[in-house]
C-alpha cells in the first residue's frame, strides 16, 4: 500500500480513522463501477444512490470510471444519476451523461492497432481480437462474444476490415492462458505501442492508445476543472484501477480487490457488496 496505509482488516470492517473532506480538501470523487460501486449482481443500492446524490448536493464532483464501453451503460445511468461525466473504456472515452453523447475520444491509431495484433498473433497463437469503437463493437469471427455482444449490433469481419479511426479499446483473448500470464506476455510484446491492462477472470487483455488510462483521462478532466490530485479521492478493485489509485491524493481499494490493486491504495474500503464506497463517502462528506 501507499504510505499512510492502515490495517486492512480494521479499515475494511469499520471504516475508522477516515478524515473528513474539509480536513483534506476533497473536491472530486472518482469511482470504478464493477466490483467497486456496484454490487456483484450489477445493482446499485438505495443507500449508495442516496449518498452519491447527497455528496453532489454539497458541491463535490462525482466521476464514474469504468472499463465498460458506453453501450453497456444505458441501463445504469438512472441508478447513479443522469448527470455529470463518465470515463469509459479505460479512459478511451469521456461521456456526457446528461447529453448522452461522447464528449471526448482518445482513439488507437489504426496502423498501431494492426501492428499490435500482428505481434501478439505471431508470438501467442490462438489470440483473437475485438474492438470497442465510438460507433459500436467489432470483432473477428473467432472472438468469443460475451452476453453483451450477443445482444448488441456487432460488426464481424477480419480485423483489417473492422478497425477504423473510432477504435478506443482493443481486446485480445486467449483460450488457454491465465489472465496475469497473458497480460505479462502481451505487455512485453507491445508495451511501448499501447497501454495494456485487464479486469477479467479470463485471459482478456484490454488495450488503449499509448498513455491512455483511467488515470490519465481523469487527470485531464481534473486539469480542466481546476482540481489537483490532492483534492481527489478514488475507489477501485482491479488492476485497471491501479494507476488511478496511485494518482489520486486519497485512494481506497475495496476489500474484495485484486492484490495488485490493494497494494496500490492508501486504505481498504469495505467490500462492494457491503456498500463500501457509500460507507467511506458518508464518513468523508456526510458526518
Amino acid at each position: 500500500m501507499k504510505a499512510g496505509s492502515r490495517d486492512t482488516e480494521h479499515e475494511a470492517s469499520h471504516v475508522q480513522g477516515v478524515r473528513g473532506a474539509k480536513d483534506v480538501g476533497l473536491r472530486l470523487v472518482a469511482t470504478d463501477l464493477d466490483g467497486t460501486l456496484l454490487h456483484t449482481d450489477g445493482t446499485v443500492t438505495d443507500r449508495t444512490r442516496g449518498v452519491l446524490e447527497a455528496v453532489e448536493q454539497r458541491g463535490i464532483t462525482v466521476v464514474f470510471l469504468t472499463g465498460r464501453p458506453v453501450r453497456w451503460m444505458d441501463a445504469l445511468w438512472h441508478h447513479v444519476g443522469e448527470h455529470g461525466l463518465a470515463v469509459c473504456s479505460n479512459g478511451g472515452i469521456v461521456y456526457d451523461v446528461a447529453a448522452h453523447a461522447v464528449a471526448q475520444a482518445r482513439p488507437i491509431p489504426r496502423e498501431v492497432g494492426l501492428e499490435v495484433a500482428g505481434l501478439i498473433r505471431a508470438a501467442l497463437p490462438g489470440s483473437t481480437f475485438a474492438l470497442e469503437r465510438t460507433t459500436g463493437f467489432g470483432r473477428e469471427p473467432d472472438f468469443v462474444p460475451s452476453v453483451h455482444e450477443q445482444r448488441s449490433e456487432v460488426v464481424v469481419g477480419p480485423l483489417e476490415d473492422v478497425f477504423d479511426e473510432t477504435v478506443v479499446k482493443m481486446l485480445a483473448l486467449h483460450p488457454d492462458l491465465g489472465p496475469e500470464d497473458y497480460w505479462a506476455q502481451v505487455g512485453q510484446l507491445v508495451g511501448p505501442l499501447v497501454t495494456t491492462t485487464w479486469s477479467s477472470t479470463t485471459a482478456l487483455i484490454e488495450m488503449s492508445a499509448a498513455g491512455v488510462t483511467k488515470a490519465s483521462t481523469l487527470a485531464l478532466l481534473c486539469e480542466e476543472l481546476g482540481i489537483s490530485p490532492t483534492e481527489v479521492v478514488a475507489f477501485g478493485d482491479m488492476p485497471n484501477d491501479v494507476a488511478m489509485l496511485q494518482w489520486a491524493g486519497t485512494s481506497y481499494a475495496m476489500a474484495n480487490a485484486h492484490p495488485l490493486t490493494a497494494a496500490a491504495a492508501d486504505r481498504i474500503a469495505p467490500r462492494n457488496d457491503e456498500d463500501g464506497v457509500a460507507r467511506v463517502l458518508e464518513e468523508l462528506f456526510l458526518r
